[in-house]
């Protein structure tokens, strides 16, 4: 096909906004879910197959295919903070590093599950663990009795609401009560900016679906 032929169709095609993320079942299946409900039937905003799992990796792996996709696609990763023992800060700064100017970055510390604790409840309360917050928490006792991963629940736009507010909240008062030498968000426990992926979703597909 001539250059100027490919250039032509390059230029007639739709962004993609596609998400990398690091569970297998949490967080594609709640993020599925989501554009399933707010851009039924869109091809046009994807949540990747990946083997992937860790910070590092998956921004790598974002990068690559932004280095390969037209522009205007848009990029974003979602992981957890997980305890230091598993991704010490190290990694965490390495991947905020690689990603800059190029990948956005959806965090939850300590993990996903504190952004669906947030659909249903205010929190401060800061956790060690994905276990820890599952057995310390409301979320399975009270709030979704029966939990696991593979649940693809469908939240309303009430307790999505609820959670953006709740989370912007939690975060404001994780940051004030940090050391100032904190500047990060996987030095912010509890933190998650889940919503600004909701957000982005929701404005791409505004524009382009």
């Amino acid at each position: 096909m001539p250059k100027r032929k490919k250039q032509r169709l390059r230029e007639k095609l739709k962004p993609v906004f596609h998400i990398f993320c690091e569970g297998e079942k949490t967080e594609p299946n709640y993020l599925g879910s989501y554009i399933e409900r707010k851009l039924p039937g869109t091809k046009l905003v994807v949540v990747e197959k990946t083997r992937k799992n860790t910070p590092v990796q998956l921004v790598e792996e974002a990068t690559k295919a932004q280095k390969k996709a037209p522009a205007g696609d848009a990029f974003w990763v979602v992981y957890d903070r997980e305890a230091p023992r598993k991704y010490p800060d190290a990694l965490h700064a390495s991947a905020r590093h690689k990603a800059e100017g190029k990948v956005s970055i959806a965090l939850s510390n300590v993990c996903f599950e504190v952004w669906l604790l947030l659909h249903f409840q205010s929190t401060s309360a800061p956790y060690d663990s994905c276990d820890d917050l599952l057995s310390r928490s409301a979320l399975t006792t009270t709030h979704i009795q029966g939990y696991d991963k593979a649940d693809r629940r469908q939240y309303s736009d009430e307790e999505i609401a609820s959670a953006r507010s709740n989370a912007e909240r939690m975060n404001q008062q994780t940051m004030n009560s940090a050391d100032p030498r904190w500047n990060v968000p996987h030095k912010w426990n509890p933190y998650t900016n889940v919503y600004e992926l909701l957000d982005a979703i929701d404005e791409f597909g505004a524009e382009h679906c």
